[in-house]
């Protein structure tokens, strides 16, 4: 376990491991210890709404009752997106074995952070790695960790991005808008021209064949 969460009658501490990252920021830190929050969190330190966005979910077949002999299981992908812009990956499998959870995680589609809320629960919170690293010229922070109540479990593994969101905040929502729609342009532009060469190849081909029979018709 990569945290140390303790209280007492006087104090309260919470400290990640001295294996995490060693130049995470002050907020970096309360990312990486929220406990099935990460939304409230978000969306306080933008002052915006957080959507969740279903890329993509697999259950397993729902053919008896939910039990703990009976455990219905999800392989889920969302981003979750603050103006548009994506500001968490998260990659899930998710074990259910009580009706109750069933009903609101599966039947109301609430997602993970919110079934806990509607359902009063504080689950058990594992955090099992934390890392950084640079690609496409971004620095990217990750954890996975495991949420567990009684009738829920929940193994995710969490990606954000781009790091300089959580010091530019408003900044960084708008920054790459026009970056970006400037390099959807030009790929457009070549989709359409892809589009236009084959529809092209298409009539130059059926000509041909017309020739052809013509040919073969007057001799």
């Amino acid at each position: 376990m990569l945290t140390v969460d303790s209280y007492d009658a006087v104090s309260t501490q919470v400290m990640l491991s001295p294996t995490a990252p060693t130049d995470l920021t002050g907020l970096e830190r309360i990312i990486l210890a929220a406990q099935g929050d990460l939304q409230r969190i978000l969306s306080a330190f933008f002052s915006r709404p957080i959507f969740v966005e279903r890329i993509d979910a697999n259950t397993s077949p729902r053919l008896r009752p939910v039990s703990p002999q009976y455990p219905i299981t999800q392989a889920r992908k969302v981003h979750l997106k603050c103006a548009s812009r994506v500001v968490c990956i998260a990659t899930s499998t998710i074990t259910i074995t009580s009706p109750e959870y069933e009903r609101v995680f599966l039947d109301e589609k609430l997602p993970i952070g919110q079934t806990f809320r509607r359902l009063n629960s504080h689950p058990k919170f594992d955090l099992l790695d934390v890392g950084a690293r640079e690609i496409c010229g971004r620095r990217e922070l990750h954890r996975t960790y495991r949420l567990e109540t009684e009738g829920f479990a929940a193994d995710i593994l969490e990606v954000f991005p781009d790091r300089n969101m959580f010091i530019q905040c408003e900044d960084w929502l708008t920054s790459d808008t026009i970056s970006k729609d400037v390099c959807r342009f030009p790929l457009m532009q070549l989709q359409r021209k892809s589009r236009l060469r084959i529809s092209m190849d298409n009539a130059a081909k059926g000509i041909c064949c017309l020739l052809l029979l013509y040919v073969l018709v007057t001799h």
